[in-house]
């Protein structure tokens, strides 16, 4: 089977492997997980900068955990950079699902602390192996009960957009790996980047044309 092929399977069949990782209470209420694109800084910055990248992929919890910061204050916080986050699948599928399931049922002003939070239980998570634990203590630190969990990360439509929005990037944007960077739409690296890579990307980006986020299409 094709690599991109076996990738669309994968994708396909995790979507809908969240239930495992809801409890045996009753399934009900729960906020609903939104569709649209996550994003942070000023829309019109003259640097568009995306990131795809996983929950589950310790590559991108440690950017997001010792790089990261640093670029928000320096770059979006100040208006220089527009930040988009995309969302993608690495093992465990599941868990990634979940996690970015109860990221958008938290609510758009939680999505990004939410994720933040996931990245770094990453640790916790792999050395207790109790990924359902991990994620239900995230929730509820977002202000969601276990209910509302478990109806959250087994959310039929929710799961669906989520796997489109996964082919969508495996499909157009042909990402294979995580973490992913594009800056005004050039691919510019995957991996791990160090703050100097970024301000040497910030800077190059500077001089070209405005471009639009890939993510500002439907």
């Amino acid at each position: 089977m094709p690599i991109l092929s076996r990738r669309l399977l994968m994708v396909a069949t995790a979507a809908g492997a969240a239930l495992a990782l809801a409890g045996c209470n009753k399934i009900t209420g729960g906020g609903a997980a939104t569709s649209e694109a996550m994003s942070m800084g000023d829309p019109k910055a003259k640097v568009q900068m995306e990131e795809y990248a996983s929950t589950t992929c310790s590559h991108c919890g440690r950017f997001n955990n010792d790089v990261f910061p640093a670029f928000k204050a320096k770059y979006i916080d100040t208006g220089k950079v527009h930040y988009t986050f995309h969302e993608f699948l690495t093992a465990p599928e599941q868990v990634a699902v979940a996690g970015f399931l109860t990221a958008r049922c938290a609510g758009k002003d939680k999505y990004f602390s939410v994720i933040d939070a996931l990245f770094r239980s990453q640790e916790e998570m792999y050395a207790s192996g109790d990924a359902r634990g991990t994620l239900l203590k995230v929730a509820q630190s977002a202000g969601m009960n276990e209910q509302q969990f478990n109806a959250c990360v087994t959310d039929e439509a929710a799961n669906k957009a989520l796997a489109a929005r996964v082919d969508k990037a495996i499909r157009e944007q042909r990402i294979s790996a995580t973490p992913t960077f594009f800056f005004n739409k050039k691919k510019v690296k995957e991996g791990e980047m160090t703050m100097a890579e970024l301000d040497a990307a910030v800077a190059e980006a500077s001089k070209q044309p405005c471009a639009q986020s890939t993510a500002a299409a439907p």
